[in-house]
């Protein structure tokens, strides 16, 4: 049996007073936990959710999501967690064709959930303690038997077509992503990780997440980031480890009194999803005098961190991610799938057993994404050194990463496309100090028309997320294409980012 539940119930049933779980002020040992995540699986099982049915969270950080998350996998139902970030019409796209039967939305998001019939809103008292969502049922402690293949849970990610896919977890994905990250970090029941990515997302929740609960360690889990009270919660829980994106890294950075804290608990943190400047490692090692800095890569499709930095390489492999995990094959091929040498550029390609299949009711991307055999394709591009160190160099997807969020160029394009005054679009990321990329939208406007960037952003409110809306409006006559027809977005970076070292 392999479901989320079955550590807590072991812990609960081993040290039932071991702390398990941090919210707010309030601390839950393993028993406490395994007393809601029963109880919370009655109140769902009283809703009609069983075997096989997916429960969609459209919720912040809070001790609901991580009981809700165990209950729904101890019921054999399905977890969907969705970006609370996204526009309504695309959480609206996402229930539909993920096939949701339950959605739990958090009461101030709950206009995200738009008609959609089955839903559960999560006002601050359930989120606090997910027993108050009710109804009041019969606990639930008898685990539906899970097995490896069985699907564990459904991630949409952003792809370079105009709609998100559908990622498949299997017990199998997650439970070998844990085994890895358990051997590489070390990780034991004296951990104490700082949960400050949003869970939603396979850094908070997979990188290591709640592979703690696994090690019988503690989770403290903040709503949102804020600069001064995560170093605070550091200061006071004695915090020992942590995922956070580099543009909240870069926040703690710059706060003026980030010194004033002990954060001499902290032994590491996790970032990646960019190359990390060495200025970037050293100024992390200024601050948290007994931490390390690890470089990481990895895949929502992948359960994240299918590379990480060794101890002691920081500085000399600078620019890299480190190297594979041991279950993680990692090449770099060239188009046809061939492997390349060392210090040769080419597309990553993973294969491993916390590899996803595919994507759900999607087998033409399925059979997109993997060569003939069965190695994935990342559409990252990159180059291995002689030691198997993995150093980034390109995307070859047209993908846009800001604030440690994937966004699509095509989901950004599409929308664009629905103004009336555009004839021809592109997005594309530029440069920025504070979030690693900003959108720019780059566009050709019909003869005589104007657009302004306050009516674009205007326009694409609802219909994207807000950190996907376009924050600078190029206007062209023209855009760069290939002969095919390809917009060369290559080309408009490198001129977009030339104008501006000059202006």
């Amino acid at each position: 049996m392999v479901n989320l539940s079955a550590a807590v119930l072991r812990w609960a049933r081993a040290e039932p007073d071991r702390p398990a779980l941090l919210y707010r002020d309030e601390r839950l040992g393993y028993g406490a936990l395994a007393e809601r995540l029963a109880a919370t699986a009655g109140s769902l099982r009283a809703r009609g959710i069983g075997e096989g049915d997916i429960v969609a969270l459209l919720m912040k950080n809070s001790a609901a999501f991580i009981e809700l998350s165990l209950a729904v996998s101890h019921l054999g139902a399905v977890l969907l967690p969705i970006n609370y970030r996204l526009g309504a019409d695309e959480v609206a796209y996402i229930v539909d064709h993920a096939g949701v039967k339950l959605l739990c939305v958090d009461d101030e998001l709950r206009t995200l959930a738009g008609s959609f019939g089955n839903v559960v809103v999560v006002d601050e008292a359930a989120q606090s303690d997910s027993r108050r969502i009710g109804p009041a049922a019969e606990p639930a402690w008898a685990p539906c038997v899970r097995r490896p293949e069985d699907l564990f849970r459904l991630m949409y990610t952003s792809g370079t077509t105009d709609r998100p896919k559908g990622v498949i977890h299997t017990y199998a994905n997650y439970h070998w992503k844990c085994l890895d990250h358990i051997t590489v970090l070390g990780l034991s029941g004296s951990e104490r990780l700082l949960v400050v990515g949003p869970l939603y997302h396979v850094g908070a929740f997979d990188l290591p997440g709640l592979a703690v609960l696994q090690t019988g360690g503690l989770l403290a889990v903040m709503r949102e980031f804020e600069p001064a009270p995560t170093l605070a919660l550091i200061e006071r829980e004695k915090l020992t480890a942590a995922w956070m994106a580099p543009v909240m890294l870069n926040r703690l950075l710059a706060l003026p009194e980030r010194d004033r804290h002990d954060v001499s608990s902290l032994r590491w943190q996790i970032g990646g999803g960019e190359r990390t400047p060495e200025e970037r490692i050293r100024a992390f090692g200024s601050l948290f005098r007994n931490g390390r800095y690890i470089d990481g890569y990895g895949l929502t499709e992948s359960c994240s961190g299918d590379t990480l930095m060794e101890a002691g390489r920081e500085i000399e492999k600078i620019g890299s991610t480190g190297r594979a995990l041991p279950h993680v094959e990692l090449r770099v091929c060239d188009d046809e799938g061939r492997p390349l040498p060392a210090g040769e550029t080419g597309e990553i390609c993973l294969r491993g057993p916390k590899v996803t299949s595919g994507y759900w009711r999607d087998p033409a991307k399925t059979a997109a994404s993997f060569h003939a055999d069965g190695w994935f394709r990342t559409g990252d591009v990159g180059h291995l050194d002689a030691e198997g160190f993995l150093f980034l160099t390109d995307r070859k997807k047209d993908m846009i990463i800001s604030g440690g969020e994937n966004i699509a160029s095509g989901e950004v394009e599409r929308v664009l496309y629905q103004l009336p005054q555009v004839l021809e679009a592109a997005a594309v990321g530029l440069p920025d100090a504070q979030w690693g990329e900003r959108v720019a939208a780059v566009v050709v406007l019909r003869p005589g028309a104007t657009l302004a960037l306050d009516e674009l952003q205007a326009f694409c409110r609802g219909k994207l997320g807000g950190f996907k809306l376009p924050r600078e409006l190029v206007l062209r006559e023209t855009l760069p294409r290939l002969p095919s027809g390809k917009v060369l977005k290559r080309v408009l970076r490198a001129e977009l980012a030339g104008a501006a070292k000059t202006s």
